[in-house]
């Protein structure tokens, strides 16, 4: 059989107990919904994901390559294929005002480090729950600045292997996309270019920025943050909010009371539960507003 054939491919080059079969997919998302991944793999190279891509492509087996599950939502039927999870992947290193982080490194550990080493630019990040390559996939951003704004360069790989160096114009990063995005490169690694800084300064500011994150989001509630793109011309919370569909429910999955821009699983809610509470604030935004609101989270798997 092809499975077969591709799980002993996968064992020569990645410990065992680094793949997982049948892995429930609530386990791996900020919101806690989704069905099973038929292969879970959590390599802890670069070149493991490199060579287990190569494998999965040749056998025509799909893949989708996650960082931390915060800007994702699995279907309840789950993912036929493999998805490769890359947070062991995380090594953070810095080298004068810049910092070097791979692909799985959470951003507020690179916020740490940034403040460790009295290096200002980060501040906005301390407080993303996502990984680097997420983070540089779709431009993360927060209370203003974005990944644009202090990236230097990623080292990124296509689905065949190829290794690619791409400074700042090239990855063409606008508001929560870039060519990452468009053309399925796969992030490895960023290079983050910052400025010396007083270290009290820039941790007033994390903790500023942190405070008014507590006061405004609904951290005690599994969520993907913002559900949907800011419209142009408008704010999207505020666009559900006018809407009438604060506490909005569907199922387990709420708009929540605290921030409309939220959708917020809190009742053991299914991916069912939460997509079609997607589908209804798109409805009733776009029948009021004549505004059709875009998902910011990615949605994969199969129902």
């Amino acid at each position: 059989m092809i499975l077969d054939a591709v799980i002993y491919e996968l064992e020569k080059i990645i410990d065992k107990e680094h793949i997982r079969y049948n892995e429930p997919m609530k386990n791996h998302t900020s919101f806690r919904v989704g069905g099973p991944a038929d292969i879970f793999i959590l390599p802890e190279k670069t070149w493991q994901v490199i060579s287990a891509i190569k494998i999965l492509k040749e056998n025509s087996i799909p893949f989708f390559v996650m960082g931390n599950g915060t800007n994702l939502v699995v279907k309840d039927g789950g993912y036929k294929g493999a998805v490769i999870k890359l947070t062991s992947i995380n090594n953070i290193k810095v080298e004068g005002n810049k910092i070097r982080a791979q692909a799985g490194a959470f951003l507020s550990n690179v916020s740490i480090e940034a403040l460790k080493n009295s290096l200002k630019g980060m501040e906005f990040a301390s407080g993303i729950p996502g990984t680097v390559g997420g983070a540089v996939a779709m431009n993360a951003g927060a209370y203003g600045p974005e990944i644009k704004d202090i990236i230097e360069s990623a080292v990124l790989t296509d689905y065949d292997g190829n290794l690619y160096c791409f400074n700042k114009e090239e990855l063409q990063l606008s508001y929560r996309s870039s060519i990452i995005q468009r053309e399925n490169y796969i992030v490895l690694e960023a290079t983050f270019a910052l400025e010396k800084g007083d270290v009290i300064a820039i941790k007033n500011r994390m903790e500023e920025l942190n405070r008014r994150r507590a006061e405004k989001q609904p951290l005690n509630f599994p969520s993907a943050g913002s559900t949907f793109k800011r419209p142009e011309g408008h704010f999207a919370g505020k666009l559900i909010e006018d809407a009438g569909l604060k506490g909005y429910s569907i199922g387990g999955a709420k708009v929540s009371e605290k921030h409309a821009g939220f959708i917020i699983n809190y009742n053991n809610a299914t991916a069912k539960d939460v997509l079609e509470l997607i589908k209804k604030v798109q409805e009733v935004v776009y029948e009021k507003f004549n505004v059709m609101l875009e998902p910011e989270i990615k949605i994969i798997g199969e129902d």
